[in-house]
């Protein structure tokens, strides 16, 4: 026994000490695995010359563009503007949609009027309005606020419906039970139960708002992230399109990320974790 245990002990060891780093490297080191392989797939495409400048430049081309639209204040401006557009937007449409959300999951009779139209809504893509919706507002800021608040509103109100519905059947009877106010039943118990339903559905909701921003732009407008890209597309300067396209992943990357970071904090709050 004391020989085993002698000759476990220096094993155990160096095994604690060994993977909480191999667990780091993995950790930050697995998301860089695709980007670094497409940047070296595309690095040999244009060394190579498998496609031509015009239509595929390489990434130190597209490198310097972002560089001089970011020093001449294009790009800023540009996103500036589309951060302005999608604030509006979003705040109008998630509103709504927690409005009509909250109503649609506390009333039957709101739901058996306006669940089965708001699901057919729902089906048609908010960018299938544009046209309908260029008739009515016309080009300019009112078009871009309403589109935004359009692809928010049904999801938001899908899933805060939903998540009111999924609430535990006892946190309403305890409710009761203290004879708790409609309101404050509905700002203590009914919105943090249904919380994590809530933020799947604003999660996904920012998801179209921010592409749908992306297509207004790019179709019927003209200044911000998207049309930067259309100005680039009728110059045939690819790079600056590329530009684009990263820096929009990159913005709603981050607003996703801060989406699941505020849901996180919240969460504490809700009743399971009471």
């Amino acid at each position: 026994m004391t020989d085993r245990s002698l000759i476990a002990r220096p094993v155990a060891h160096r095994v604690r000490w060994r993977t909480p780093s191999f667990d780091r490297i993995s950790f930050y080191g697995l998301p860089l695995v695709l980007p670094l392989a497409v940047l070296t797939i595309w690095q040999v495409a244009t060394v190579r010359g498998w496609l031509a400048p015009q239509i595929l430049p390489s990434p130190s081309d597209v490198a310097v563009t972002f560089i001089d639209l970011f020093v001449s204040g294009d790009i800023v401006t540009g996103l500036a503007i589309s951060l302005r557009r999608i604030l509006v937007g979003f705040a109008l449409g998630a509103t709504g949609g927690l409005v009509l959300g909250v109503a649609l999951g506390r009333s039957i009779r709101v739901e058996q009027y306006v669940g089965p139209s708001l699901r057919a809504i729902a089906q048609v893509p908010s960018l299938g309005w544009l046209p309908f919706l260029m008739l009515i507002f016309g080009l300019g800021e009112t078009l871009n606020y309403v589109v935004i608040a359009k692809a928010c509103f049904v999801p938001i109100a899908l899933s805060t419906a939903a998540g009111i519905r999924n609430i535990p059947v006892r946190y309403i009877e305890v409710a009761r039970v203290l004879r708790l106010r409609r309101r404050t039943m509905v700002l203590r118990v009914v919105l943090p139960g249904a919380l994590p339903t809530i933020f799947s559905g604003v999660r996904i909701a920012l998801g179209h708002a921010w592409i749908a921003m992306v297509v207004v732009e790019m179709l019927a407008d003209t200044a911000g992230v998207g049309y930067m890209m259309t100005w680039g597309r009728t110059l045939f300067q690819i790079d600056i399109v590329i530009v684009g396209m990263v820096v929009i992943g990159i913005v709603g990357f981050a607003m996703d990320a801060g989406l699941r970071a505020t849901e996180r904090r919240l969460r504490q709050w809700t009743p399971d974790h009471v």
